[in-house]
């Protein structure tokens, strides 16, 4: 494997080099495919599967009745490489000689953080719940890309703020189409100094939630 194969590109390098449908969102290199039915779904899958062991790189896939979700990154060096682009090239490929629909604004993932001056005394609890592993930084991953990471921040308690909330990851490009809509729907917005990397927003009760990109999270 090349070195170039193995450089980590920067959020614009993917952007200007992703194939149409496809977007990073929160690291990773996501789209989503329809199909008519899940027949057409599973040749999808199956198809790409062979593409993917020929590349000796492979997606994650999330196999539905009439949608396939894909998600990549090179796990050897933590982000997404030419190889990435490539393969998705490839799928986008196939896809389009099956007549799959391409879908990248529900290429969407989230985050819950949890505000508290001392995550040891709580980290415990929520893995315990959850059945999350804690990893080196004191968040608490996925265990399996099912359910969303959990994450701490040191924070004392604040007055009419809940302590919990979500950190909802969109691609960078419909990030403010996101925002907007929430301030349609009731919204408002608490703070806009971090974007685009995120807009803290909030709800009628007070409930602060964040709309991110593939930017730093806000923690």
């Amino acid at each position: 494997m090349s070195d170039d194969a193995k450089q980590v590109l920067t959020s614009d390098q993917v952007r200007d080099s992703a194939p149409e449908g496809w977007r990073e969102v929160a690291g990773v290199l996501r789209t989503r495919l329809t199909t008519a039915g899940f027949p057409e779904a599973l040749d999808l899958v199956t198809r790409i599967a062979a593409a993917a062991d020929e590349a000796n790189h492979h997606p994650d896939i999330d196999l539905r009745y009439n949608w396939v979700g894909l998600g990549m990154v090179s796990h050897d060096v933590g982000g997404i490489t030419s190889r990435d682009i490539e393969l998705a090239g490839t799928i986008s490929r196939i896809a389009d000689d099956r007549d799959a629909g391409v879908h990248p604004e529900v290429a969407t993932t989230m985050t819950v953080g949890i505000d508290t001056p001392d995550a040891g005394r709580i980290r415990d609890f929520w893995a315990a719940l959850t059945g999350h592993s804690p990893a080196d930084d004191g968040s608490l991953p996925s265990p399996d890309g099912q359910l969303p990471e959990i994450w701490f921040q040191d924070s004392e308690h604040r007055e009419g703020r809940d302590r919990m909330h979500l950190d909802v990851y969109v691609p960078q490009d419909l990030a403010r189409e996101r925002v907007d809509a929430v301030l349609a729907a009731g919204g408002r917005l608490v703070t806009d100094e971090f974007a685009p990397a995120w807009w803290v927003l909030a709800d009628d009760d007070g409930n602060v939630a964040c709309v991110c990109t593939a930017g730093a999270a806000p923690r």
